[in-house]
């Protein structure tokens, strides 16, 4: 053990995060001992730990003479990475992040383990899967990517799809023009786009179909070149719409499939046709698979917890013997019934 003495620059305040948070997750993740002080920073632990630590307020404080501000909240999910991770340092994720970012409003920056090897898979895969919770980041990040390809001039096109689950694929009965119809299920995806890019872009790429936003039904005959596909909400196709979606790919071209297996809309949920491509499309060369868990939510903190909550109820019920369940879903009393006896008269 040891100790070592940083000096507080003007600009290494912010690093503390809210609340001192990130001192708390440098101390917890490293095992060390953070002692803020009127005028230092003294770290008491290993060696190696003080040195990740001095080597994460160096890069911050040369950030920050570059003129790059970072928000506390990416601030703290690229933390996390650091800290997880000996070879990872915050100067080089926020190199990365600036290149893939390219004519975009904001840093496409991952804020978490799994979100790294995501953005990892989809740049080394022609096809790339992204399962998870809600609130992982899946969707918000493949749309990211996309936009930062076309920005690079790597694509022509993007090409988001969502299966209409609500309204049965049959959009027919909406009033309005067929991007009316659909506006309403692609909420999720104009909400990334005009995050990233600013609006008047955003609109003009989609009069002119640079960005194209579609409902699954409409993708069948057709073959999809110099394009970046997303298909959101894919735990809603069946395996036929799987099939005919993942058989759109044409040259030079790439595709992302984003899910979330617990909100399955489906009647029959094990016809899923997510479910079956995990299956039939494990070990095949050129495709991805990411699986997200709860740790990966990045909405409000509340969010992670509300997810947790649902798994852990959802393995209680499929515990639970057959037969054991009331109308209401709460578990029915094991307990033998009690016999009634009748009063002698």
């Amino acid at each position: 053990m040891m100790k070592k003495a940083l000096e507080i620059t003007p600009n290494i305040e912010p690093l503390f995060g809210t609340r001192d948070e990130n001192l708390h997750l440098m101390e917890k993740a490293l095992r060390v001992a953070i002692d803020l002080r009127s005028d230092a920073v003294m770290v008491t632990g290993d060696p190696e730990s003080i040195e990740r630590i001095e080597k994460i307020f160096t890069d911050y404080d040369q950030l920050c003479n570059q003129g790059i501000v970072l928000q506390n909240g990416e601030l703290h999910g690229m933390l996390k990475l650091v800290v997880s991770d000996p070879r990872i340092t915050l100067r080089g994720l926020v190199e990365s992040g600036r290149q893939r970012s390219t004519g975009v409003k904001r840093m496409v920056q991952p804020r978490s383990p799994n979100q790294r090897k995501y953005i990892e898979t989809i740049e080394q895969n022609d096809m790339s899967f992204g399962i998870g919770p809600a609130g992982t980041g899946k969707t918000y990040l493949a749309v990211a990517m996309a936009v930062s390809a076309l920005m690079a001039k790597r694509i022509s096109r993007i090409i988001l799809v969502r299966p209409a689950v609500e309204a049965g694929e049959r959009l027919g009965f909406l009033p309005g023009s067929l991007q009316e119809k659909v506006d309403p299920y692609m909420r999720p995806l104009y909400d990334a786009l005009y995050d990233l890019l600013d609006p008047p872009r955003v609109d003009k790429m989609l009069e002119t179909n640079v960005i194209e936003i579609a409902p699954l039904a409409f993708m069948r005959g057709r073959t999809l070149n110099d394009a970046f596909i997303i298909m959101d909400e894919a735990q809603n196709t069946t395996n036929e719409q799987m099939k005919m979606f993942l058989t759109r790919l044409g040259s030079n071209s790439k595709a992302i499939i984003t899910g979330d297996l617990s909100q399955i809309d489906l009647p029959n949920p094990k016809k899923s046709g997510l479910l079956e491509a995990l299956r039939v499309l494990d070990g095949v060369e050129g495709i991805g698979f990411i699986h997200f868990e709860d740790a990966d939510v990045v909405r409000h903190h509340l969010v992670q917890r509300i997810v947790r909550a649902y798994d852990s109820y959802s393995r209680e019920q499929q515990e639970l013997p057959l037969g054991l369940e009331s109308p209401l879903g709460e578990p029915m009393s094991t307990a033998a019934p009690v016999k009634r006896v009748a009063k002698p008269q």
